[in-house]
């Protein structure tokens, strides 16, 4: 029971820690940046769980399983691809569905751009506040120095770059990855449309 009690205490200070620094920031500044925050890591997720290649063999490899009919499961898009690829050559049906891999592509570009910007007008509205109020001495008076006011502001930039660098970081590896798969993709289709005469063995 005691442990129950601490872990609720442990949860409930974090939340306090938390609400405590996004006060520092002001709320016009670092809530948006925390909205930010959360869809971007939700579109970084998404396309994560969308980019999942499946076998790591080559593509030539995998398609002669699949024709022969020795291949496991598909569990990816690679994978899915050459399955349906095989099938519809098969089958002579004339085209394959198209795979959005670049779904959510441009709006984690987009919140990767925004959120260092948007810290960045939080320091400017917070640095011309600690100017106005150095002019009649109101910020010394009630928090001791500019040294404060300065801190305050960059809580801001602060927030925004933590939002903003993991997010190109994970934006660079998935870049890297769509890339990788589109190959694949095309590798695929050259594979199995080069030779429509062929006719492919049955399994």
């Amino acid at each position: 029971m005691l442990s129950r009690f601490n872990e609720i205490e442990g949860i409930g200070g974090a939340l306090r820690a938390m609400l405590d620094y996004l006060a520092l920031g002001g709320p016009l500044i670092m809530w948006p940046l925390l909205a930010i925050a959360v869809l971007l890591w939700f579109a970084l997720g998404y396309r994560f769980s969308l980019l999942s290649r499946g076998s790591r063999k080559n593509v030539r490899v995998l398609i002669r399983r699949y024709e022969e009919g020795r291949a496991n499961p598909p569990n990816g898009i690679v994978d899915v691809a050459i399955a349906r690829g095989v099938a519809l050559k098969r089958a002579r049906t004339p085209d394959l569905r198209d795979y959005h891999l670049k779904r959510y592509a441009i709006l984690i570009g987009t919140l990767v751009a925004v959120a260092p910007l948007l810290g960045l007008l939080g320091t400017v509205t917070g640095m011309i506040e600690t100017f106005e109020s150095l002019g009649d001495m109101t910020l010394y008076s009630q928090t001791g120095g500019i040294a404060s006011g300065i801190a305050t502001a960059l809580f801001t930039t602060q927030m925004g770059l933590v939002v903003a660098v993991p997010g190109v970081i994970a934006k660079g590896v998935l870049d890297r990855r769509q890339f990788q798969i589109e190959m694949d993709l095309a590798q695929i289709k050259d594979i199995l449309c080069s030779s429509p005469k062929e006719s492919v063995r049955s399994e």
